[in-house]
């Protein structure tokens, strides 16, 4: 059995960590590579980085606090954000990181995934996803959850798999922030339609919420927030009780 993982997110503005609620709301937490360092040292087995703005301003990811990030941590980084061309996933690379995620820009240009994950492979491209709950349907969101697109997530899930992507991280908007738990039917319906690694996010609350959704889901990961920013859960401790509770991490 594979462990599964834990995997804090950096939501970067500015230069600075931020966090809100159902993506709006946005409010100051604490210098990323203060966070990174932390983390890196607490037992996380991953870290995401987005840059939160960075499509919606039309720019591209800001690879300073990139590379400070980058040289500060010893466990894998996904970075994310103003990812618009297959050239970007080479520029954040070489900045340090280790996988990029993709979202508006595929969204886009779908043809990025197969030709990113051609040159550079499937296990460099991540497929992040932005869903909602529209009219009983889960919609893909782009512009960091501004934009409603025309895409089914589930739809939108297989075609990332069968061009090439080698994760996907599946945020559900309508349990963003909310710390009422993970989006459980949201994250069935998408990871029972693919076979690549499908990473939770959006939801965390409690240690309680981390057992419900590897005991609910297959999933291979889960990501969190303000939850590890604000010390209401440290993942060491969250780690001891997965383990007590039967689910297999590294400690």
């Amino acid at each position: 059995m594979l462990a599964k993982r834990i995997i804090p997110c950096l939501d970067v503005k500015d230069g600075r960590v931020v966090k809100g609620k159902n993506f709006v709301g946005i409010s100051d937490v604490d210098d990323p590579v203060t966070l990174a360092k932390f983390y890196s040292e607490s037992g996380a087995d991953e870290l995401v980085f987005y840059d939160i703005t960075a499509s919606f301003e039309k720019r591209s990811l800001f690879t300073d606090v990139l590379m400070r990030v980058a040289s500060s941590i010893f466990i894998p980084l996904t970075v994310g954000g103003g990812v618009n061309a297959v050239s970007d996933f080479g520029r954040l690379l070489k900045a340090g990181a280790d996988k990029v995620s993709v979202n508006s820009g595929a969204i886009k240009n779908p043809s990025m995934i197969e030709e990113a994950a051609k040159i550079y492979g499937s296990q460099c491209v991540v497929l992040s996803m932005d869903v909602k709950r529209v009219n009983g349907r889960f919609t893909v969101f782009s512009d960091g959850g501004r934009v409603e697109t025309l895409l089914e997530a589930v739809e939108w899930a297989r075609f990332g798999e069968e061009h090439g992507a080698g994760e996907i991280v599946l945020n559900s908007i309508d349990t963003d922030g909310v710390k009422g738990g993970f989006d459980i039917p949201m994250l069935k319906a998408v990871n029972e339609a693919v076979t690549i690694p499908v990473i939770a996010s959006g939801g965390a609350g409690k240690p309680s919420d981390f057992v419900d959704l590897f005991k609910s889901v297959d999933v291979d990961a889960g990501l969190g927030a303000s939850v590890f920013h604000f010390k209401e859960i440290y993942i060491k401790d969250l780690k001891v009780l997965l383990k007590k509770e039967g689910i297999e991490v590294r400690i």
